[in-house]
């Protein structure tokens, strides 16, 4: 039997400070502030420089506790930030957006997920082979489901809760706008207005979808895209209005999703000051990839339409069917001469904007718990709602069920302290390192949100009993934080 003490040892990296070697010990249970300073030190550098691992091919290393070991014949080196030349800015950028999608994607742990949904894909088909199911009566289950499903949705308005049929690219009149520009109010945006949305804490919670039209309109116009695209400000009001239209009705991802991820897009533009390091081209870019990085959602992720084998997956040979889908729906909007609002720019150009930023925009996209408690919370409620929506589906239909989608087992502290801890914090913390502007505005208010759901959760596991006094505390404890401040 081995023993458990080896799950303690310390990790061992070795460093090359001025030519010679330098050994680092440091704890399993160190975090990444703790490493980053024992770094400095070792290195004979100031102890709150901002520092950078690089390997021995110029690679960059995460500084976290489970970082790379390394070898004598194979040292690591400390490079300070501020030591790179203003022609190193561009590198830089590239890099560090380099490793937040590095530790997106080890976060998620894609490759995991793939062989676990795989695995149990086999299981349940070779228990419908051993059990001797019967097959045709279950297809006829399943189409008799899909006709009611499609009966409840044309009783509810078409495209509300829409069975992920995915007919809207053979439906030129979905993606061309119902309403032309003459009904589309003019909205005079105040200077209270124009200066809170700039900022990460915008409430967008109060605005109807004329104002957020609005809101979107005015943000092309003072970045000055509009004048580098040589729009024309009609075809920028036709865009926006095929953009909302082909948002779905979901609880979660919808159009007002849609303007949050695109005003957060904004805000970050603002905040890092990349207007002095980005082209207008490429902030261009990132502003139409927020737009557009969820157009008509179905309700149902990847794994659903995977598992259910829908026509997206099919479509798509089960390659990312919704990206895919969205950016496909994006420029078939574009497409469309009354909408492109890309008309007068050069091909070659053209060809760039079809390669969207995707690091930037899935920072935007899951920021909500970067906004105050009172804006961020609901979104929670949402998400939550069209989780619960799928999990409720995938049981009626026979298909795997994710546990943190499944109401029977999901609480809000336990969907949002680990998302928080091991994806938001990390990644927000990486892109501190090159814009340290952010740690006040972005990162403290994503510790602060941990704290609050890791406090709930000692509350929720106090109640247990469901005592009168325990559930009254945990309500005035949650009014207490939606109060703003």
């Amino acid at each position: 039997m081995g023993s458990s003490s080896s799950c303690y040892a310390p990790r061992t990296i070795y460093l090359d400070v001025n030519g010679r070697m330098q050994k680092v010990l440091f704890s399993r249970h160190c975090n990444s502030c703790d490493i980053k300073e024992l770094l400095c030190s070792s290195s004979n550098i100031p102890r709150n420089t901002a520092i950078t691992l690089v390997g021995p091919e110029g690679a960059m290393v995460s500084i976290d506790p489970t970082m790379p070991a390394n070898s004598p014949n194979s040292l690591y080196k400390v490079v300070p930030l501020s030591t790179a030349q203003p022609g190193d800015k561009e590198d830089l950028v590239e890099n560090v957006l380099s490793q937040v999608a590095e530790q997106f994607s080890r976060a998620f742990q894609i490759k995991e997920l793939k062989t676990e949904v795989i695995n149990r894909l086999a299981v349940l088909e070779k228990r419908v082979e051993l059990e001797g199911l019967k097959v045709v009566e279950i297809e006829k289950c399943k189409n008799d489901l899909r006709k009611l499903q499609d009966e409840m949705s044309t009783k509810h308005g078409g495209r509300v809760n829409c069975p992920c049929k995915s007919t809207l690219l053979d439906d030129g009149r979905k993606v061309t706008p119902r309403r032309d520009v003459p009904s589309y109010p003019k909205y005079t945006l105040s200077q209270e207005t124009i200066d809170a949305l700039k900022k990460p804490t915008f409430d967008v919670w109060h605005w109807e979808h004329n104002e957020m039209l609005s809101c979107l309109e005015y943000m092309y116009h003072d970045l000055g895209l509009v004048k580098e695209f040589n729009m024309n400000p009609i075809t920028l009001k036709r865009w926006l209005l095929a953009i909302q239209e082909n948002y779905r009705n979901n609880p979660f991802h919808n159009f007002r999703h849609c303007f949050c991820v695109s005003q957060m897009m904004y805000g970050m533009i603002h905040l890092c000051n990349l207007q002095e390091k980005l082209t207008l081209t490429n902030l261009g870019i990132l502003m139409t990839a927020a737009v557009c990085h969820d157009l008509d959602h179905p309700g149902y992720n990847n794994t659903y339409q995977i598992n259910a084998r829908t026509e997206l997956a099919v479509r798509y040979n089960d390659i990312s069917p919704l990206e895919n889908h969205h950016c496909a729906v994006a420029f078939q909007i574009l497409s469309l001469p009354e909408c492109n609002i890309f008309a007068n720019v050069d091909p070659e150009a053209f060809k760039k904007i079809r390669q969207l930023k995707t690091v930037m925009i899935k920072c935007c996209d899951i920021s909500n718990e970067v906004r105050p408690a009172e804006v961020a919370e609901p979104w929670v409620d949402c998400l939550l709602e069209e989780y619960f929506m799928q999990s409720d589906r995938e049981k009626s239909e026979g298909l795997p069920v994710a546990p943190f989608m499944d109401r029977d087992k999901v609480t809000k502290p336990t969907a949002q302290i680990g998302f928080i801890k091991f994806v938001l914090i990390p990644m927000f913390e990486t892109v501190m390192k090159l814009f340290p502007q952010i740690e006040e505005i972005m990162v403290q208010p994503l510790r602060d949100s941990r704290d609050h759901y890791e406090e709930l959760k000692q509350l929720e596991d106090a109640i247990s009993e469901e005592s009168p006094f325990m559930i009254k505390l945990k309500k005035d404890f949650e009014k207490t934080r939606m109060k703003p401040q």
